[in-house]
């Protein structure tokens, strides 16, 4: 007589057509057939579209780089380390941000990073020197893939990294939120645009740009001729051309401006970077547009 185990039943093992499918279904062979095999799951409904988006930039990180989700160097909000108190207080209550470079001379002498919350001795009316509260700053190289750089977050529970070129001058700085919004979406947070416009100047002849900017504004803005018959934005210029929702870090050329998706989730297109020195070759268009 067979006796049956309950933490074994024949109920815990796969059917005959479980094990058949999965034989006659090979497992993918690499990150393309993956990634093709969760889209159709999803459109089997079996993977909903925002597991799908949160999947895909997970998988997409890798290719990615620091410099292209920085904030760049122009648009650090940093403090001096011969600030008066008072300016400091009213710089922190003034831009609302939690962490802030300090520097000496200069952008390229990053001494520190001050934390907002350690502000709190300050409006407590206890003793505060902005030499003794000010955390070491991390610096990385404008190269490291976002993956690397994720683990490094997580590992040493720091939030923010200044990001440093070739000659070890600032470009810019990146947080862990920059980093994770390549995974799951916009996140609202203290370096998303204002209302000061729907198009900045990022560095090396690129700019950031909304991906709700109109077809007028940015024609108007980079001396191009877009038409606005099928679409009214940016945004609905790369879903047409693509004939799809663009994935995080994509890139596509358009009558020579490249542009890139920063920020995407399985909805919509929140950020565009746009590169408008950007060398074109036929191989860099047939590459860009597939």
């Amino acid at each position: 007589m067979t006796v049956m185990d309950g933490n074994n039943s024949s109920a815990d093992k796969p059917s005959l057509l479980e094990r058949l499918s999965a034989l006659l279904a090979p497992e993918p062979e690499d990150r393309d057939e993956l990634v093709a095999l969760l889209r159709a799951a999803h459109e089997r409904a079996l993977l909903d579209a925002d597991a799908l988006s949160i999947i895909e930039g997970a998988l997409q990180i890798s290719d990615m780089r620091v410099r292209d989700i920085m904030v760049p160097r122009s648009r650090m909000s940093v403090l001096h380390i011969d600030d008066s108190m008072a300016e400091i207080a009213a710089f922190a209550v003034k831009t609302a941000h939690s962490r802030f470079p300090v520097v000496g001379d200069g952008k390229d002498d990053v001494v520190g990073i001050l934390l907002a919350k350690d502000l709190l001795r300050y409006f407590a009316g206890k003793d505060f020197s902005l030499r003794e509260m000010m955390r070491p700053a991390v610096f990385i190289p404008e190269s490291k893939p976002l993956n690397v750089l994720l683990r490094e977050f997580r590992l040493s529970h720091n939030h923010m990294a200044i990001v440093v070129d070739e000659y070890g001058g600032v470009a810019g700085l990146v947080t862990i939120e920059d980093v994770l919004e390549q995974i799951v979406g916009e996140i609202e947070d203290e370096y998303d645009f204002d209302d000061s416009g729907d198009i900045l100047p990022d560095h090396g002849g690129r700019y950031r740009v909304k991906a709700t900017t109109t077809i007028g504004d940015f024609n108007g803005a980079f001396a191009t001729a877009y038409s606005d018959e099928e679409v009214d934005t940016v945004g609905g210029l790369l879903i047409r051309r693509l004939g799809r929702l663009p994935r995080h870090g994509e890139a596509i050329i358009i009558d020579g401006l490249r542009f890139r998706v920063l920020r995407a989730d399985g909805r919509r297109i929140y950020t565009l970077l746009v590169d408008r020195g950007h060398t074109l070759s036929e191989t860099d268009i047939e590459a860009a547009s597939a």
